[in-house]
């Protein structure tokens, strides 16, 4: 079983012809609104599209804005460990997606900020816990600490980047980055390989978008190459790709297995619009890799000279 530990949002969504630049001001069409959140929506990824089962430790306000991300966790089959937070705003986040995919995205933290190390419940019965940066720094260096030393596989998606504190990444077994997120851990700005380099954890994973991921484990470097698809929206992509690596890994896949089926999760959570609405079925990535031809010597190699192996 897993626990995850973090941040749950209330999504604003508005789709624009492009992302505004400073200053600018761009008008939107449609406006919708989704449960989101990097810890809910990893929680949901580990659920239904992971197939394992999934706890999460949450904080929410005393407002509406709470209502649609219970139900989606629920509906998820995730059982709750929920702090209502009075006189404080549920989490939420105003996202603008462009009509080639990108987004931007402001999060006000509200009632996520109000976590305190004392809220994580007993560890019994986990065996790993997920952890982001959309909770303060210094509550998840605790929680990485206790499940640490209760013998839980900590895995941390070190986003927003941060430079993190050395008594937090002594305790991650895991840490998932992008590569403007590995820059920032790394505090280094050459190339993947070098980056990876500077950064003393037993296994470090960065994704490359539609480049696919690699992977340094111990001294195993592993190349995922990417899914082609036709993207509609990114959001919840990487979410999604932890969520489902940190699945595939609960169940005893290899790390290469994990990456793919990753992969291709976060592949086809850019084919629909949303965060939690986008994180695919379990079922959905099996057909999905079913049609999908393994990738060639060739394109390994290639995805590996390009991150500096």
């Amino acid at each position: 079983m897993i626990l995850v530990a973090g941040s749950a949002n209330l999504d604003f969504v508005v789709q624009v012809p492009n992302i505004p630049l400073p200053g600018e001001t761009v008008l939107g069409r449609n406006l919708a609104f989704f449960p989101g959140g990097k810890g809910a929506n990893q929680a949901i990824a580990c659920s239904r599209a992971g197939g394992v089962a999934t706890e999460m430790l949450l904080a929410l306000g005393q407002d509406w804005f709470a209502d649609p991300i219970e139900e989606s966790l629920e509906s998820a089959g995730i059982r709750m460990h929920q702090i209502r937070v009075p006189d404080c705003r549920t989490g939420t986040a105003f996202i603008s997606v462009s009509d080639d995919a990108e987004n931007a995205i402001t999060v006000a933290p509200g009632a996520n900020n109000e976590l305190s190390a004392s809220d994580l419940p007993t560890l019994t019965g986990y065996s790993h816990l997920l952890l982001q940066l959309e909770t303060p720094v210094s509550v998840v260096t605790e929680y990485a600490k206790a499940a640490k030393s209760q013998g839980l596989e900590v895995v941390l998606n070190a986003a927003p980047a941060q430079h993190l504190p050395a008594a937090l990444l002594n305790n991650i077994d895991v840490l998932i980055v992008n590569e403007g997120e590995l820059l920032v851990v790394a505090n280094h700005d050459g190339n993947i390989a070098s980056c990876l380099d500077r950064i003393d954890i037993p296994c470090v994973i960065v994704t490359l978008g539609e480049r696919g991921c690699c992977a340094r484990t111990n001294d195993l470097v592993i190349a995922q190459p990417g899914f082609r698809i036709d993207a509609l929206d990114t959001t919840a992509a990487g979410d999604t790709f932890c969520g489902v690596l940190v699945a595939a890994l609960s169940k005893g896949d290899t790390m290469q297995s994990a990456l793919t089926r990753a992969n291709a999760a976060g592949a086809l959570a850019c084919t629909t619009l949303g965060a939690q609405s986008s994180i695919p079925e379990e079922a959905k990535i099996d057909s999905f890799l079913q049609d999908c031809p393994a990738p060639n010597i060739n394109q390994v190699d290639a995805l590996k000279s390009s991150c500096g192996f």
